[in-house]
């Protein structure tokens, strides 16, 4: 493991407990927690985009204002809904904020996951052509996007403002390097060759819509070397990378026992059950004393297979908190699992 990161879902609201009542809280925390984990030696901020969701859903403007009160990390999505994003458009704005940023965006994309909405990329405008369904159309999106931001031409000159010229124009602004980190969220091993094929990294979350009865991090690790096997099949001019999403709560004081204690004796293995009509398996929460949780991670097949450890992080407890977790994974764990905050 090379790189260490915290995934935020962004969720926010007024329950009990909770400090982000607000999406503006939610937004601002967030800009918050980036700056202080990257004084930290933390190397990536990421975050999950739902829709119609007291969830972050418009992820662009946040990075931006990230990128901006930052120097270092790395900021990005995991993932973007492929299936709601006019990929043009797209393609502009990820741009614009890869430059704010100085090149360090990573932008996880993908088919989406079940949502709240029953055909929310329909109510923003989307559906799939005939003879497609809604993962061709991310597909179909996600081919577009792509496209665009490598340069390539997308729409005909008119003659009349370009002095006679004709020709197909790419968008503006482009941003080099951007096209060789885009992420695919891969729920199963099938996908994750397709995105190796298709030339993009891996990133794999704590879910996989498959299973084979082996444990989670292993069938991760199954899925990692298939996209790996995958990728030098392609031949692709640069070396992908891999990441994957942990569940990392170390139990240092009374108040982490006082939030974790009781879900260390429930969340201590893999939930098999079915999601969106396919058997799943849920990898487990890593809950504990420091000592104890490195020893798990650095027996976790698919941890070690990674190169990238995005650790999800309780957003609601507020930026204190979470920066105190974050930082104890940082000192206890992280460097016991092969991080080196110097080298990374």
């Amino acid at each position: 493991m090379k790189k260490i990161g915290f995934l935020s879902f962004g969720h926010w609201g007024p329950s009990q407990g909770s400090l982000v009542p607000s999406a503006g809280e939610a937004l601002r925390q967030a800009i918050e927690l980036a700056v202080a984990v990257e004084e930290l030696g933390i190397n990536g901020a990421f975050f999950r985009v739902h829709h119609f969701a007291r969830q972050q859903a418009s992820p662009f403007p946040l990075l931006a204002a990230i990128a901006a009160r930052t120097s270092r990390i790395e900021i990005g999505t995991g993932v973007i809904d492929m299936r709601y994003e006019n990929p043009l458009y797209m393609a502009e704005t990820a741009a614009a904020t890869d430059l704010i940023s100085g090149g360090r965006l990573q932008l996880g994309i993908s088919r989406g996951s079940p949502e709240p909405a029953l055909n929310g990329a329909r109510t923003f405008g989307y559906e799939p052509d005939e003879g497609e369904d809604y993962a061709a159309l991310a597909r179909r999106h996600t081919a577009v996007f792509r496209h665009a931001i490598a340069g390539h031409g997308v729409a005909e000159a008119d003659p009349a403002y370009v002095g006679g010229g004709r020709g197909l124009l790419p968008i503006q602004p482009l941003s080099p390097g951007l096209p060789q980190r885009i992420w695919w969220g891969a729920g199963t091993r099938k996908t994750a060759v397709w995105a190796a094929e298709q030339g993009m990294n891996l990133m794999s979350s704590t879910l996989l819509t498959e299973d084979t009865g082996v444990p989670f991090d292993q069938l991760q690790a199954e899925q990692i070397s298939m996209f790996r096997e995958a990728w030098r099949a392609a031949a692709h001019e640069f070396e992908p990378r891999v990441s994957v999403s942990r569940s990392i709560l170390p139990v240092v004081d009374d108040e982490d026992r006082r939030y974790f204690g009781l879900r260390a004796q429930v969340d201590n293995k893999d939930q098999v059950g079915i999601l969106d009509g396919a058997l799943s398996r849920f990898g487990k929460s890593y809950i504990g004393e420091p000592d104890k949780l490195a020893e798990e991670l650095a027996a976790d097949a698919a941890v070690q297979a990674a190169d990238t450890v995005l650790v999800t992080v309780p957003n609601q407890l507020g930026v204190d908190y979470n920066a105190k977790l974050l930082g104890n994974i940082a000192k206890y764990i992280a460097p016991a699992i092969g991080w080196d905050a110097q080298s990374s």
